[in-house]
């Protein structure tokens, strides 16, 4: 029977035994990391813990412990030594950003990593309409409490774009205010730079006063120039506009709105904006007018309008002449008298009881229409689209409108 051979010299050396045992320890943690990293991996891709969308403010500075345990707190993970190690593999210690972030039900830690990464925060916005003067914008900026910080003053009348705004939580109010004036500058230079060549405007500043009354006067996009060549063609021929926003923001300022029916007596008050009284444009703003007024004022239509009143359907009848918008306002009158009281008989609306008709620019027609054309209640003659712009334009009807 043969014996076992024994080791060799060699291979008993305390070297060659030292180098199995290294060998050895090495495979070894080279199966526990390989083993790790695959369990981690798996760990860092599965679905999270959060039950439900959340919305998560991670404050600047924070160190990556820090923001590990504040997600913790919130739900959003529940490895946090898992999170840590997944961003310095990926070497992102540095690249997670601060903010308001939305993370999704059963976000992976890796969703979580990629969103500070790429610092998907939630974006916030302020809808400005148009007309609002600057006193009710710098209102609504104030109601937004994701803004921070005061508003140093209100900016003059006719210096803010009316758009939707986006910003983060933490946004100063003062830069979304300068946005909005960077946004009118820029606005109002394209207008300027495409105007009609024959616009009786001398300065941008002068378009953005007209723009201000034509936004005031109508919401109705497909009006917009039409009615801005009514205002260009009186400036031409030296006729008072006769806007009613313009008695409103002479009696209200930036406040905007009446609250009532203009007063008979209020027509004719003297006000440095009541172009029932003044020649020519105000001295400055009614509002903040939109991109579309500030084209509009640019380019009128090419008509020889210079009346215009409510239709009673939400728009506007225009005329040339002073018969033609009598006949308007006459049919007017029947509209708002069937609204009255639909079972009472239409009244003859010929030409004498058109005779309500105040006639702008000294056109032959009574200064003091007569009292029956003053019904006690009527109803504002203003369409109802330059009302949902909350241009509070209560009264009588614009150039050629009815006195109330």
């Amino acid at each position: 029977m043969s014996q076992p051979s024994r080791p060799s010299r060699r291979a008993r050396h305390p070297v060659v035994i030292v180098g199995n045992a290294v060998i050895t320890i090495v495979l070894l943690v080279a199966l526990v990391t390989g083993l790790g990293l695959v369990v981690g991996k798996n760990r860092f891709e599965s679905p999270g813990p959060l039950e439900a969308d959340r919305v998560v403010n991670i404050p600047a500075k924070l160190g990556i412990k820090d923001i590990a345990e504040l997600l913790q707190r919130e739900g959003v993970i529940d490895q946090p030594w898992v999170f840590m190690g997944g961003v310095l593999a990926l070497k992102a210690r540095d690249q997670l950003k601060f903010g308001e972030y939305l993370f999704h039900r059963q976000a992976s830690l890796r969703d979580v990593v990629d969103t500070l990464i790429e610092g998907k925060v939630i974006q916030h916005q302020v809808t400005i309409p148009e007309g609002l003067t600057s006193e009710q914008i710098v209102a609504r900026v104030l109601e937004q409490d994701v803004l921070s910080g005061p508003v140093k003053e209100i900016p003059k009348e006719g210096t803010l774009l009316p758009e939707t705004y986006r910003f983060t939580r933490g946004t100063t109010r003062e830069q979304v205010i300068q946005r909005m004036q960077q946004a009118q500058r820029r606005a109002l230079q394209d207008a300027w730079e495409r105007r009609s060549p024959d616009l009786p405007l001398h300065t941008p500043e002068q378009l953005v006063v007209l723009a201000s009354i034509i936004e005031k006067e109508t919401g109705r996009a497909d009006e917009r120039s039409r009615v801005s060549a009514v205002f260009v063609n009186r400036l031409k021929q030296k006729m008072r506009l006769q806007s009613d926003p313009t008695i409103i923001y002479g009696l209200v300022g930036g406040k905007g709105t009446l609250g009532r029916p203009i007063m008979r007596s209020e027509i004719d008050q003297p006000t440095p904006y009541n172009t029932y009284v003044i020649s020519g444009l105000p001295p400055g703003p009614i509002a903040n007018p939109g991109r579309a007024a500030l084209e509009a004022a640019a380019n009128p239509s090419r008509t020889r309008e210079i009346y215009f009143v409510a239709d009673g359907t939400g728009a506007h009848a225009f005329a040339e002449n002073l018969e033609q918008h009598q006949r308007n306002v006459a049919r007017l009158r029947l509209i708002e008298q069937q609204q009255r009281d639909p079972a009472k008989p239409p009244v003859d609306a010929g030409p004498g009881n058109a005779a309500s008709a105040f006639a702008p620019g000294g056109a032959a027609a009574p200064a003091t229409p007569p009292a029956q054309a003053a019904p006690t209640s009527p109803p504002p003659a203003r369409p109802p689209a330059a009302k949902s712009k909350a241009q509070g334009a209560q009264g009588p009807q614009g150039p050629g409108g009815t006195r109330q």
